[in-house]
């Protein structure tokens, strides 16, 4: 077993995080038992981030003390594992259908607070949140970018990994003419530390690294 990142570890060469919720699983991952302690494996057909290390992520930005603002959590797969790393993990979903499986896994993982909320109005859940070191984006919206600089411009937060979903922007458009137009909205308050094709894992998707200017 070797640790990639503070938090994320590699078993056999597979990514896996640290359980904290020992014996609870969220979507039927597999676990492992290593020197006592539990580890959750992090399948990157299931989740994009986890696409981006095994894709070869140089620099992470989540670590054990960090408090993450994950817009999109969906069900809670990604922000499971985010939650077994950092501290806090504020899990912001739309779909109220998408909610109710989030809340039995925010139930047991006690450090990701869920918030139903429009990602493009960041007004409607900055009283919830103390503070966010980093923010996870996974949403299928047109103004991706957009989204991105709205909830930077209410929270500050030092570092993100943006999803971007190319068929979500412009179903017409050559996917790589969407990625470079992102890019540049994003480019006057962000640099772009790394940009990853998720393919295999995800087709028109790429994930990008970034660090506030």
């Amino acid at each position: 077993m070797k640790e990639k990142f503070p938090g994320v570890y590699l078993i056999d060469r597979k990514l896996a995080t640290h359980n904290k919720t020992p014996g609870y699983r969220v979507y039927g991952e597999k676990t492992v038992k290593k020197k006592g302690k539990e580890y959750r494996m992090w399948d990157p057909h299931r989740s994009k981030v986890a696409a981006a290390l095994a894709k070869g992520m140089k620099t992470f930005p989540i670590s054990p003390g960090s408090s993450v603002l994950y817009l999109g959590a969906s069900s809670g797969t990604t922000a499971s594992h985010i939650a077994d790393i950092a501290e806090t993990v504020y899990c912001v979903e739309f779909s109220k259908r998408m909610m109710r499986e989030l809340l039995p896994v925010c139930d047991r993982k006690q450090n990701m607070i869920p918030i139903l909320a429009d990602a493009r109005h960041p007004w409607e859940y900055s009283n919830t949140i103390a503070n966010a070191d980093v923010l996870i984006q996974d949403v299928a919206q047109p103004d991706q970018a957009g989204i991105l600089l709205n909830n930077y411009d209410t929270f500050k937060f030092k570092h993100a990994l943006l999803s971007i979903k190319a068929r979500s922007i412009n179903s017409a458009k050559d996917p790589k003419k969407v990625f470079k137009a992102e890019k540049k909205k994003l480019t006057q308050k962000f640099e772009i530390l790394e940009q990853l094709s998720l393919e295999p894992y995800e087709e028109d998707h790429m994930l990008l690294n970034l660090k506030a200017k």
